[in-house]
């Protein structure tokens, strides 16, 4: 298939790389230079979003935030000037649910489809082929670009309309965010308490308290390996659409309030480009002491 990649960052080089892999023609832009590990695979670099869009029949987009995806899409080289009709846009971004439907609505009058499909699983996931995917959209559209799909990820998942695969992303992300603040807060008590934070991760591992972010992140904590990842100011991005949607909703959601404070506190002190498993880090300037010495 003839297929369109904007956004080559952490994320978008090696799940636009599997599609390049997977034998599909591939046109590529981005706000840099195409990474030559795509060149050197085929991939076609385009001058603009608008070319890509002449020139693939599906058109994917991974950039960070809802300006970006817009810009990319209705910009004065976008996405949208290069489309014709029955051709396909499936932003894997992850974005607002609300904007999300009003650019679906813009692309479907232009006679195209779309999806939100954003992903879950980190750089590691984007590597390994393994992401979770939550699609939202027409199912038509959706069993097209399944197969596609499948080439980046393993639990692929149609979740309703557009829309709300975003809804699902922020959901996740509520979710990622509390766990982190939860394994940070037990991993402070427990060395501020004399224990060996590595002892007290490894005896936890075995019982109900076991978790990915325990696995993972609690690692990392201890490790104090805190290179993204996935960035705490992109996670903060994620939390101020949860609680910007709680507020139209009018719902409360008091623990992700506390883990954006959090972030919030780590970005103030220069740490929003360390990886999100660094929310412990304001934790620990809190009770004055780390996890663990380096």
């Amino acid at each position: 298939m003839k297929l369109g990649w904007i956004g080559t960052g952490i994320m978008g080089t090696p799940m636009a790389g599997h599609l390049r892999a997977g034998g599909h023609e591939l046109f590529v832009a981005t706000r840099s230079k195409v990474p030559p590990a795509l060149l050197d695979a085929g991939a076609v670099a385009c001058a603009s979003a608008r070319e890509v869009a002449e020139r693939a029949d599906i058109v994917f987009l991974m950039v960070p935030d809802t300006p970006d995806v817009e810009a990319v899409l209705f910009g004065e080289h976008g996405v949208a000037k290069g489309l014709s009709k029955g051709k396909t846009v499936v932003d894997m971004s992850s974005i607002s649910p609300i904007e999300t439907k009003t650019f679906a609505a813009k692309i479907n009058a232009l006679g195209c489809d779309y999806l939100d499909a954003p992903v879950s699983g980190g750089e590691v996931g984007a590597k390994a082929a393994s992401l979770t995917i939550m699609v939202g959209g027409p199912e038509a559209t959706f069993e097209k670009v399944k197969p596609l799909f499948a080439l980046m990820g393993k639990n692929i998942t149609l979740v309703g309309g557009n829309g709300d695969g975003q809804t699902t992303k922020v959901a996740n992300q509520i979710i990622v965010a509390l766990n982190i603040a939860a394994v940070g807060e037990a991993l402070v008590f427990a060395s501020k308490a004399g224990a060996d934070p590595a002892k007290v991760r490894q005896a936890l591992m075995g019982g109900f308290a076991s978790s990915r972010i325990l696995e993972v992140h609690g690692e990392r904590m201890i490790k104090r390996t805190f290179n993204p990842g996935f960035r705490i100011g992109l996670h903060q991005k994620d939390l101020s659409l949860a609680l910007a949607g709680a507020r139209a909703l009018g719902v409360a959601l008091p623990q992700t309030a506390g883990a954006a404070q959090l972030m919030q506190a780590c970005a103030a002190n220069g740490m929003a480009e360390l990886d999100h498993s660094a929310l412990v880090r304001a934790l620990e300037l809190m009770a004055n002491h780390p996890v663990a010495e380096g």
